[in-house]
C-alpha cells in the first residue's frame, strides 16, 4: 500500500515545518508580515493535524507509517515553534516571549517521550503508544501558548503554567506508563 491521504497530509505537515522556520527566521521590526505568515504556516500545519488525524480515523487509514510520522510532524512543529520564537522574541526584544525555562521544560518532555517511545519500540515491540487525555490536552495548550505568543497577548503567561502542569502531570503518566511496558511487556 502507498501513502493514504492522511499520510500525505502529515508528510505535507512535515513539509511546511522548514517553509515556518525559514519564514520566522527572516523575521525583523521592519518586516513584521513575516511574522504573520509564520502564524499562517503554523495554522496551516496545526489544522492538517487535525483533518489527517480525521481522515486516518473516518477512512480507515491508520498506518504503522502514519503511527510514527504524525506525532514526528506534531513535535517537529511545536520544537520549531519554540525554540524559533524563543531565539526572535529574544533577539528582537518582544515583549511577550518565551522564557528558557519554558523552552527547556517543553523540549525536555518531548525528547524523553521520543526517546522512551524508540525504547519501548526496540525492547517491546509496541509500535504505537496512545495518547491519554491530558497529553492531548498538553499539546493543545503548548499550542495555544504559541499562537498567542506570536499574536504577543500578555494573557499568554497563564497557558504557559497551565501547559506546564498538564506536561509535567502527562510526561509521568507517559513514563509510568512506559516504564509498565518495558517491565512487564503490556501496556
Amino acid at each position: 500500500m502507498g501513502l493514504t491521504l492522511a499520510n500525505k497530509i502529515t508528510v505535507g505537515r512535515i513539509i511546511l515545518v522548514p517553509v515556518f522556520i525559514a519564514v520566522l527566521l527572516s523575521y525583523t521590526p521592519e518586516n513584521d508580515y513575516l511574522r504573520w505568515w509564520a502564524l499562517g504556516i503554523y495554522l496551516l500545519a496545526e489544522i492538517t493535524d487535525v483533518i489527517d488525524g480525521y481522515i486516518a480515523r473516518r477512512y480507515y487509514q491508520k498506518t504503522k507509517a502514519g503511527s510514527i510520522l504524525d506525532p514526528l510532524a506534531d513535535k517537529l512543529l511545536l520544537v520549531s515553534a519554540l525554540l524559533v520564537l524563543y531565539s526572535v522574541g529574544e533577539r528582537f526584544g518582544w515583549p511577550v516571549r518565551f522564557p528558557l525555562w519554558l523552552v527547556v521544560a517543553f523540549v525536555a518532555r518531548d525528547l524523553t517521550l521520543v526517546i522512551g517511545g524508540l525504547l519501548i519500540e526496540l525492547k517491546a515491540s509496541l509500535t504505537e503508544i496512545k495518547p491519554n487525555i491530558l497529553g492531548k490536552l498538553t499539546a493543545f495548550l503548548q499550542s495555544v501558548c504559541v499562537v498567542t505568543v506570536f499574536l504577543q497577548w500578555h494573557v499568554t503567561y497563564i497557558f504557559w503554567v497551565l501547559a506546564l502542569i498538564a506536561a509535567t502531570v502527562s510526561g509521568v503518566i507517559y513514563i509510568m506508563e512506559g516504564i509498565k511496558v518495558l517491565n512487564d511487556g503490556s501496556h
